[in-house]
């Protein structure tokens, strides 16, 4: 309600000539006149307008100006509008006295005198603009200090981000640097040590054995170098909606016989077995490349959290257009509070207390599933395992992965 909108003044007579010649002596662009003729009507109009004030004559039929002021006093809506009484009966009455004692603020006698009247009404009309003036600010302040506390809790919120924003910036720096820095050390005391026996005309000291191993050693550093590199290239990809998705027709049992072929040795060095469940071939559009990608995600974490113990790969047909691929570990398993943690980028896992990665290959594989309309997740009890199942649909469905906000 703004300052403008014009006060509401009651004025209850049981005359109606009485009613029409006072509202025309009231009525004011800052003053609305309404007309009760009877005590009944009167409470029904208080009940449904707030007034400025109320100007009630004394003496009417049924219920009278006393007891429709008794009312209004007893009721919290009601009783704090000022009361105007007005009488036609002599001053011998005693009615101003009673008046008062009611609760009335003044006693008019007829015939009243109009300038008399309206100076009084435009006083209640001021107050009442004041009042509702006050009210409005109250109301104004009232907000500002609600969007004020949303504003500091968002400033705060920000200044925390930010503060975790550059914590994980510097922990990204340091961890790529390290991450970096043991192949590439590997494959400078590997150039030394030949540098060194080719200067010294010792050529006869790499055997074909040897040299063959050695480069084994250097592919393995540089695969590891731009493994690392991809994933940092495909978060970024993602983060700016540029990854590219290239479905086409992919018969999904070969696809993981090669990989878990692929990662045999690596399970070997680690002491676990790493096995396929038997199931007829599963043909879907999907981009290989990137399902691959997953999947190797999948196993690489697998054989590094498995404590050296067995890890399975299952197939599973959802319906008739979707399927499941599960891996099992029986591992230490993922405590609850970090299931959703280990999702996010640059999260890491731990074995022997020693973070292991970047902490990029689960939060990539869950956004590649869902750049295919699928969805990864994770099941786990605590030192009994962890089960990764990836959720795809068999048909063409490509969706741009979710944004996240970068470091």
């Amino acid at each position: 309600m703004s300052v403008q909108d014009p006060s509401k003044v009651l004025i209850v007579d049981d005359l109606p000539e009485n009613l029409q010649a006072l509202e025309a002596l009231l009525r004011t662009e800052d003053c609305v006149v309404y007309q009760a003729g009877s005590g009944e009507q009167a409470l029904d109009l208080l009940l449904a307008h707030e007034f400025a004030l109320a100007i009630l004559d004394v003496q009417m039929p049924g219920m009278d100006g006393f007891e429709l002021a008794t009312l209004m006093r007893g009721t919290e809506r009601t009783r704090h509008i000022p009361i105007v009484f007005v009488s036609a009966a002599g001053r011998e009455l005693d009615y101003a006295f009673k008046g008062y004692e009611s609760g009335a603020v003044d006693f008019l006698y007829k015939p009243l005198d109009p300038d008399a009247v309206r100076g009084k009404v435009k006083v209640f009309v001021a107050l009442d603009q004041q009042r509702r003036e006050t009210r409005r600010q109250m109301a104004a302040l009232e907000r500002s200090r609600q969007e004020q506390e949303v504003l500091l809790r968002e400033l705060n919120q920000t200044q925390e981000e930010l503060q975790r924003s550059l914590r994980m910036r510097d922990e990204f720096m340091s961890l790529v640097a390290h991450e970096l820095r043991t192949p590439l050390n590997t494959l400078f005391l590997e150039t030394q040590m030949r540098s060194l026996q080719l200067r010294r005309g010792n050529a006869a000291a790499f055997s074909p054995e040897q040299m063959g191993a050695m480069v084994q050693r250097d592919e393995r550093q540089i695969k590891a170098m731009i493994r690392l590199i991809d994933d940092m290239l495909d978060v970024s990809r993602m983060r700016s909606g540029k990854l590219s998705i290239r479905p086409c027709n992919v018969e999904l049992m070969s696809l993981l016989e090669r990989v878990v072929s692929d990662l045999a040795l690596q399970a070997a060095s680690t002491g676990a077995s790493l096995s396929l469940a038997a199931h007829p071939p599963v043909i879907g559009c999907w981009d290989e490349f990137r399902i691959e990608q997953v999947i190797v995600n999948l196993l690489t974490n697998a054989l590094r959290y498995g404590g050296g113990l067995p890890v399975e790969v299952s197939v599973h047909l959802e319906g008739q257009d979707a399927v499941r691929v599960d891996v099992r570990d029986q591992g230490k398993g993922i405590a609850p509070g970090d299931i959703e943690r280990i999702f996010e980028p640059y999260e890491r896992g731990s074995r022997n207390g020693e973070p292991k990665g970047l902490g990029l290959g689960l939060y990539i594989s869950r956004q590649l599933a869902v750049s295919h309309g699928g969805e990864l997740r994770v099941t786990s009890t605590p030192g009994e395992g962890s089960t990764f199942s990836l959720h795809l649909p068999c048909t063409a469905q490509v969706f741009q992965p979710e944004s996240t906000a970068g470091v």
